[in-house]
């Protein structure tokens, strides 16, 4: 909402922004002069070759292909995405204090390069507000019954968020494949998805499967049966995986997920990405041999628990993150903003009564 801080900033209103995604996100958009300057996008965001970008010496490389405005679909709804991501970093460096939902632990690199950028995550609610927030979709609780009746680190989750969609032949793959991987499952399968299962699928999975419309997703990851998640590598989907110590099988779908699967599977090495086919398919045999790889091999287990530790110390007492939003607190209460009574209240009373993960 870069917008919104201009217009704080023409008022005379104080700001600080919160940033909900990846932290290297909003840094690639903070530089997009340099991109520019340096010849590797231009005017419009659009990349002048192929070659690996890295926006700073301590940066991972990343592909031209995952810059943010690059997963937007045609070259006029990209442009048009950059456009927007130029006003959104503007706007962002205006404010005073700029808050992310991250962690030095998972963006070491980042946070050194912009330390005026303060983490304070990863940001997940108690089961107490979980209760309480809305979704877009009903619940379907008896997953949770389901998951009770499987062996321990036996089940394979599926879930591509509220908005990613798949078309009739990707969808066909894909449900052949986890029938072929010969694994309990759990897909979450939304409502106005307009697709049709194959031919007997339903029947031939019978109780291996476990298709709901949505699902209590935290407290599925949290659940001892659930092995791993393939996942549509939305930001608040990796952040949930990570803290349950889960792998990861990627299959982004739009704009920072791309970037997000580089991270999973490239930086912190706790899961697989899929490769296509000629015609941009991801075949049912690919998905059963991703699989079968993910969940026979013990390192990627072992790695996830490894940055589990990591994450989840962040924001306990002493963590970086829990300093960095203590620290917001007093600065807001030193600087005497109006209305921040109130407002320093209601956060200090969240993290007081567990309604932040802090």
């Amino acid at each position: 909402m870069g917008w919104a801080l201009r217009v704080a900033k023409k008022m005379g209103i104080r700001t600080a922004a919160f940033w909900p995604a990846a932290l290297t996100s909003l840094a690639i958009n903070i530089c997009y002069e340099k991109l520019i300057k340096d010849g590797i996008i231009n005017n419009d965001g659009i990349p002048l070759n192929d070659d690996m970008i890295q926006v700073s010496e301590t940066m991972a490389p990343i592909k031209s292909t995952n810059l943010p405005w690059m997963c937007a679909g045609d070259v006029a709804t990209k442009e048009v995405f950059f456009q927007y991501a130029r006003l959104v970093a503007e706007g962002v460096m205006l404010a005073e204090r700029v808050i992310c939902n991250s962690s030095i632990e998972m963006e070491p690199e980042t946070f050194n390069q912009f330390p005026q950028l303060l983490p304070i995550g990863p940001l997940l609610a108690s089961d107490r507000l979980a209760n309480q927030t809305g979704h877009f979709w009903q619940e379907d609780s008896t997953c949770l019954e389901w998951l009770d009746q499987q062996s321990a680190c036996s089940v394979l989750y599926i879930a591509f968020g509220s908005i990613a969609n798949l078309n009739q032949t990707q969808f066909t793959e894909l449900a052949l494949g986890l029938e072929l991987s010969n694994k309990p499952f759990m897909w979450v399968v939304r409502t106005n998805m307009v697709i049709s299962f194959p031919d007997g699928y339903v029947e031939r999975v019978g109780s291996r499967g476990k298709i709901v419309s949505w699902a209590p997703q935290q407290k599925v990851l949290a659940h001892p049966s659930v092995a791993c998640i393939m996942s549509h590598c939305g930001w608040n989907s990796t952040i949930e995986g990570l803290t349950n110590g889960l792998p990861f099988l990627c299959w982004p779908c739009f704009a920072d997920q791309f970037l997000n699967e580089t991270y999973i599977c490239d930086m912190w090495k706790n899961g697989l990405g899929f490769t296509k086919d000629d015609q941009g398919i991801i075949t049912r045999g690919e998905i059963k041999c991703k699989v079968e790889k993910l969940l026979g091999d013990k390192s990627f287990k072992d790695k996830a628990l490894e940055i589990q530790e990591k994450v989840t110390s962040s924001v306990r007492p002493g963590g970086s993150s829990h300093q960095n939003l203590c620290n917001f607190i007093q600065w807001i209460e030193e600087k005497g903003c109006r209305c921040h009574h109130l407002y320093v209240k209601n956060v200090s009373n969240m993290i007081e009564y567990g309604h932040l993960a802090y």
